[in-house]
C-alpha cells in the first residue's frame, strides 16, 4: 500500500506571505548534508563536507560543471542561505521546502527587483518531482519530495533527508570514466537526475505487475479469498496515487523539450525525447494496469457468484429430492385410525421402497437435464 504523508505542518503556511521559507513535512532530526562536485571532461572533484560558504556562484568563466547536492530540506535556513548565495527566487525556494507541493516546472527569467523586496534573481530552470521507493519490509510505497534548479553552468538538487542518496548512481558515473555526464554541461546533469527517477518508476510498476500477476494466479486458480480482494483495493489505491504523481512528469519533459532557453543545449534534446518515451511507457503501463485490475476484481466477484450458485443449485436438489419424501412421510405420519396401509404387515417396507424409487428416478431426470 502507498505510504501517503498525510501531515498537518501545511497548517504553518496559513496566512503567511507568497515566499515565507516554511518547511512542511515530517520532523527529521538530522543535519542537512551538503556534497559539492565539480566535474568536466577531464578532472573531478568531490567535497562530501561542504561547507555553505564553500557552495559558491560559479563565474562564468570556470571551466567545471558544479554540482550542489543536497540531502535535506528540514532546515530552512540552509535552504534560504544556498537561496541568497544563487539569488534564487523566494517562491522557488518555498516550493523546496514544501514537501506536499505537486511535480511541476518553472521557468524563471533573470530580473532585478530596484526596491529590493525580492532582489536579483538568477535565470534558471526549477523542477519539482516525486521519488518512489518501495519498502519490500513494509509492502508499501514512500515517497520522497525532490527539487532540481538548473542555472548557468550548475545545478542545485535538494532532496529528503534519507539513509542513501538517490543520485549515487549519477555520481558514480562521474567518478568512473570521462562518458556522457563528464563531457556535457549542467543540462544533461539535470536529465541524468531525473532519468534516474524516471528507472524507479519503472522498477515500480515492474513490481506491481508482478503482484498482479500472482493475484491473477490465485483468482484463476479459485484460491482467491477476502484477502485477496483486499489486497486488490489496495493496488488499485496505490495505482491511483502514483498515477497522481507521474501523470505531471510527462508535461514537465514536455515543457522542456519546447522551451527555448539558453540553459538547454541542442544536443541534450535527444536524451530528453528518449526520456519523455520511457514516462509515456510508464503512464500507458500504469492504465493498462488500471484496465487489469477492474477485469480482476469483475472475474473475482464471477467466480464468487458461481460458488455461490452453485452451493444453492446443490442445495435446491437436495430440497427437491426430499420433498416428495417428506410429503410421503407427512401422510403416514398423521394419527387417524381409518388409514388401512397401516395395518399392512410389508406396509413400511412397501413405502421404504417407494420413496427409494422416487428419489432415484429424480436424480436421474435431473442428471439427463443437465442440472448435476
Amino acid at each position: 500500500m502507498s505510504k501517503h504523508r498525510r501531515n498537518h505542518s501545511a497548517e504553518k503556511l496559513l496566512g503567511t506571505s507568497p515566499g515565507t521559507l516554511t518547511y512542511v513535512g515530517a520532523e527529521i532530526e538530522h543535519a542537512t548534508k551538503i556534497k559539492r562536485i565539480e566535474y568536466n571532461a577531464t578532472d573531478y572533484h568531490i567535497d562530501d563536507t561542504s561547507k555553505l560558504s564553500a557552495c559558491r556562484l560559479p563565474v562564468s568563466t570556470t571551466p567545471y560543471v558544479n554540482w550542489i547536492d543536497v540531502d535535506g530540506i528540514h532546515e530552512s535556513k540552509v535552504v534560504a542561505a544556498l537561496g541568497q548565495q544563487y539569488h534564487l527566487h523566494p517562491l522557488l525556494l518555498e516550493d523546496v521546502l514544501n514537501t506536499e507541493q505537486k511535480p511541476k516546472i518553472d521557468i524563471y527569467d533573470e530580473m532585478s527587483n530596484g526596491n529590493g523586496a525580492v532582489g536579483p534573481t538568477s535565470s534558471v530552470i526549477f523542477v519539482t518531482l516525486k521519488m518512489l521507493h518501495h519498502s519490500r519490509q513494509r509492502q508499501e510505497i514512500d515517497v520522497e519530495h525532490i527539487s532540481l534548479v538548473l542555472g548557468k553552468n550548475y545545478l542545485i538538487s535538494f532532496q529528503e533527508e534519507r539513509t542513501k542518496d538517490i543520485f549515487e548512481p549519477v555520481i558514480e558515473r562521474i567518478k568512473a570514466s570521462s562518458g556522457k555526464t563528464r563531457r556535457n554541461g549542467a543540462d544533461y546533469l539535470l536529465y541524468a537526475l531525473m532519468d534516474v527517477i524516471v528507472d524507479h518508476y519503472l522498477l515500480i510498476t515492474e513490481r506491481i505487475g508482478d503482484k498482479m500477476d500472482e493475484i491473477e494466479e490465485q483468482i484463476v486458480q479459485e484460491q482467491a479469498n477476502q484477502q485477496t480482494l483486499a489486497t486488490l483495493y489496495k493496488l488499485k489505491r496505490e495505482l491511483a496515487f502514483i498515477r497522481r504523481t507521474i501523470n505531471p512528469v510527462r508535461d514537465i519533459i514536455g515543457t522542456l523539450l519546447r522551451e527555448e532557453s539558453d540553459l538547454l543545449q541542442h544536443s541534450t534534446l535527444p536524451y530528453l525525447r528518449d526520456l519523455s518515451d520511457h514516462i509515456n511507457q510508464v503512464i500507458e503501463t500504469l492504465e493498462s494496469y488500471r484496465e487489469l485490475i477492474a477485469g480482476l476484481m469483475d472475474v473475482y466477484y464471477s467466480i464468487v457468484s458461481n460458488r455461490m450458485n452453485s452451493v444453492m443449485k446443490t442445495l435446491t436438489i437436495i430440497s427437491s429430492i426430499f420433498i416428495p419424501l417428506t410429503f410421503i412421510a407427512g401422510i403416514y405420519g398423521m394419527n387417524f385410525d381409518n388409514m388401512p396401509e397401516l395395518r399392512q404387515p410389508s406396509g413400511y417396507f412397501v413405502v421404504l421402497g417407494l420413496m427409494v424409487v422416487i428419489a432415484v428416478g429424480e436424480i436421474i431426470y435431473f442428471k439427463r437435464r443437465g442440472w448435476m
